[in-house]
């Protein structure tokens, strides 16, 4: 295929050519109504640029098939039959996927260490999640991917399944053996579902952690504005095999997806995968190299413990993204949350992710000699300054174990049931009726339907006296917690 071609580009620039005068949405129409004060801050190429894809860049009837060109690009690009777009983020697009492998009451296999969207797909379609608990190292107070012997044993318990979601890279970069969970799927053939929301430019580099699509994987979802060139809430599905059908998985998206979506979404899509192409082994392995120097650069400082390829050598992961820094900072005293704000009010300088132990700073091929700097010489200055950050009510981290709590109802039956709102110390040994995720990185520490325990509660409890940002509970300050009514 001829991937110099970028076709929602070259639709939008021939739109742009004609000088089509539009009488439907975006009410702005293409910025003449735009506030010059709005137009200010976002330009006007903004505007001039939002355009419908219908009796826009293409006709009523799509009959150039500007899309689905764009699309069959993709998909020849990393490897896929068949590739879809989709402009509401992956958030959405992996609960489509499950959507599109299980139903009301039928089991999927989902790793515990999954995003709250996937607890919300569970609420939504109301399967009956059997949880593949990740692989915990107690040491970080970090969760790793399952491995193919967990789902195993999870699928030989609940052969009925109907699929199984798997997520890889997790936030902090460390991968599966997708291999091998695809292979054991494939034993009992079930599809096997990869949010690869952190792994967009896997494709384009040898010296990057396998890809879904070339590790057998039957559906793969990534976000390319995490780690690759487009813009928020770009998401794309790759599909390979017959375990997932692509008509299925379009119908499913369809009950999900805008009917508005968006031509700036769109581009960005074309766009990244256009330069992946042409240029994207020589931007990674640039960036391959800038990530080696400033790993070297972190871990020679006091304090600060990089997170490396050890995590594969101690059994811990199959596999590291090497562009994910991932910086433990408890050997300054302070949190990975208190140093990722000391950074920003200080150093403007804004991280990944961060948690209790440790914060991450992702590299990609948009950074340069410049921002390398500027991150190198952050992390030296927080080491020179941590004696003055103030020290925050230490964290009652749970022992790995404790954090696998009792499934008593269904998600969706707990979530939609009538609900108590109760004091956090009476809700220990109630069902929870609510989602409790601190983020980022957003990953539900009690989900719908488990057993609150005591030790939960004190970790809950102290996280939100250290900074936890709780934004799903019905309580942020989880002073109450919202609980399954008692007959």
């Amino acid at each position: 295929m001829d991937h110099s071609r970028a076709p929602v580009l070259e639709a939008l620039e021939e739109f742009r050519r004609r000088g089509d005068v539009v009488f439907g949405p975006p009410g702005h129409k293409q910025g003449r109504g735009a506030d010059p004060r709005v137009a200010a801050v976002l330009g006007m190429d903004v505007f001039r640029s939002d355009v419908l894809t219908l009796n826009g860049l293409d006709d009523r009837r799509q009959s150039q098939g500007v899309l689905s060109q764009a699309q069959d690009l993709m998909a020849d690009a990393v490897g896929a039959d068949k590739a879809f777009f989709s402009t509401c983020g992956s958030s959405l697009s992996v609960k489509t996927a499950m959507l599109a492998v299980a139903g009301p009451g039928e089991k999927l296999l989902l790793s515990r260490n999954a995003h709250k969207s996937v607890i919300a797909a569970v609420i939504i379609n109301g399967v009956e999640p059997i949880w593949v608990h990740p692989k915990f190292d107690g040491e970080r107070h970090m969760a790793h991917p399952p491995e193919p012997d967990d789902v195993r044993r999870r699928l030989a318990e609940h052969p009925d399944a109907k699929g199984m979601l798997l997520v890889t890279p997790t936030d902090w970069g460390t991968c599966a053996d997708v291999r091998g969970v695809a292979r054991v799927c494939h034993e009992y053939d079930i599809p096997l579902i990869l949010d690869e929301a952190w792994g967009a430019h896997l494709p384009f580099h040898p010296d990057l952690p396998s890809w879904g699509m070339d590790a057998e994987a039957d559906l793969v979802v990534t976000s390319v504005h995490k780690m690759g060139g487009a813009i928020e809430q770009s998401s794309v599905f790759h599909l390979q095999y017959d375990r997932v059908s692509p008509d299925v998985l379009k119908q499913r998206e369809d009950l999900l997806g805008t009917t508005s979506a968006s031509s700036l979404v769109y581009a960005s899509l074309d766009g990244w995968r256009r330069q992946m192409v042409e240029q994207g082994h020589e931007l990674l392995d640039t960036a391959l190299h800038r990530a080696r120097r400033v790993r070297a650069a972190a871990d020679a400082m006091p304090g600060l413990r990089v997170m490396g390829h050890e995590i594969v050598d101690e059994g811990h992961a199959a596999g590291l993204d090497p562009l994910k820094i991932v910086v433990d900072v408890r050997g300054l005293g302070i949190s990975g949350m208190q140093a990722a704000e000391w950074l920003r009010a200080n150093c403007h300088v804004d991280v990944g992710g961060s948690d209790t132990c440790r914060m991450s700073a992702s590299i990609t091929h948009a950074d340069d000699d410049e921002t390398e700097k500027v991150l190198v010489e952050a992390l030296r200055t927080l080491v020179e300054h941590a004696d003055s950050i103030e020290r925050q009510p230490t964290v009652d981290l749970p022992a790995p174990s404790a954090l696998e709590l009792e499934q008593a109802i269904l998600p969706r039956d707990a979530f939609f049931g009538p609900a108590d709102q109760v004091p956090a110390e009476r809700a220990v040994g109630r069902i929870a009726a609510e989602t409790i995720s601190p983020y980022p990185p957003g990953v539900p520490v009690v989900a719908p339907g488990e057993v609150v325990t005591q030790e939960i509660v004190d970790y809950l409890r102290s996280g939100i006296a250290h900074g936890f940002l709780v934004s799903d509970s019905a309580d942020p300050s989880l002073e109450t917690i919202r609980v399954v009514a008692r007959d």
